[in-house]
């Protein structure tokens, strides 16, 4: 089996490459990245590299080359950074996407699997779950989900357009793992915040809204039901989450810290004010994000994946606390790249 990984450093990418290297079906493995990583250095190394920023105006037609005879194509390919420059970020996110597809389709791959979010999904409850039916609307004040929500329709398109393409498509909640600990704090917090003090001294309270309810995922599980899916010849849609749900409660508990709640709208003023004076990296869409999806039931990936996660929300909140205290970093393209 040829697989082909778009965006195959950073938080998911890595992951991804070491499943893959697990499976003796898996013949070959193409990695392109806007920047080749050291092929020297695990997990990349063993992978075929090609360097190219996806978002050029030639992309589409050079990954028609390096898709020709792929089984399978993994578009994880995304910016998340600069955050105060939408259109550079839509040149990845959108564009890039855009270009993967036409690609794909050209090559005539036998699978494409994108990683979508719980991100596209419009405002939803907290109280009960919701299954993949749940509209991908997006929530339209978080560029990273309005980003998200317009390739679902791209993805629609692409599906109705190819059907002979098994497309597939992972919601997972917030993707955490403790060698991408440097690269999230310098999405969530940036370099104006020293960090190094955690390792240190204990965090005291978690000032959070009731509101902000979320599900967390490892990198790796999401890796392995990438695996799964491709093996399956999967199609369709799939939420991807561990347990328990996370808030603020949950936060402060493995911090070992006191929960402080604080109203929705402090809480977004603060992250908005931060944000524009630049602060901080996260804008308060974020905080909206975090209000607003609903949270996800993962039946179905269970049930026709056969995935199940192997590390608790806990245990990766755990591990991406600690690994932002040490500084733990995988190599990763000079764009912050995520789910």
């Amino acid at each position: 089996m040829r697989v082909v990984v778009v965006g195959a450093t950073g938080n998911i990418g890595s992951a991804v490459l070491t499943r893959l290297r697990e499976e003796p079906s898996v013949t070959e493995i193409v990695g392109v990245a806007r920047r080749s990583p050291t092929a020297s250095v695990a997990p990349y190394s063993g992978v075929y590299w090609h360097q190219l920023d996806i978002g050029e105006s030639t992309a589409a037609a050079q990954l028609a080359g390096i898709f020709a005879g792929a089984d399978a194509v993994i578009h994880l390919a995304w910016a998340l950074q600069p955050n105060h420059d939408e259109e550079l970020l839509w040149r990845t996110n959108v564009t890039g996407t855009k270009n993967v597809l036409a690609a794909a389709a050209a090559a005539r791959v036998g699978q494409v699997a994108y990683p979508s979010s719980v991100a596209a999904y419009s405002p939803g409850p907290k109280t009960r779950r919701v299954d993949e039916s749940w509209p991908t609307g997006g929530v339209p004040s978080s560029h990273y989900s309005r980003h998200k929500a317009i390739n679902e329709r791209a993805l629609d398109r692409f599906e109705e357009e190819n059907p002979a393409i098994v497309v597939t498509r992972l919601r997972p909640g917030f993707v955490f793992s403790r060698d991408a600990a440097t690269e999230i704090a310098g999405l969530f917090v940036g370099k104006v915040v020293p960090l190094g003090w955690l390792k240190f001294v204990p965090v005291p309270f978690v000032p959070l809204p009731p509101q902000f309810v979320a599900q967390i995922v490892h990198s790796s599980d999401v890796a392995d039901a990438f695996w799964r899916a491709i093996d399956r010849r999967a199609a369709g849609a799939f939420n991807l989450a561990a347990e328990p749900v996370i808030n603020g409660e949950v936060v402060a508990s493995v911090l070992d810290a006191k929960w402080v709640r604080i109203r929705l709208r402090v809480a977004r003023a603060v992250a908005s004010v931060t944000w524009k004076l630049r602060l901080q990296n996260s804008d308060p869409g974020w905080i909206d994000l975090g209000a607003l999806v609903p949270v996800m039931s993962t039946e179905r990936a269970r049930r026709e994946l056969g995935w199940q996660p192997t590390v608790s929300s806990t245990d990766a909140l755990a591990e991406i606390l600690e690994g932002v205290a040490e500084h733990s970093r995988v190599e990763a393209s000079p764009q912050l790249r995520g789910v």
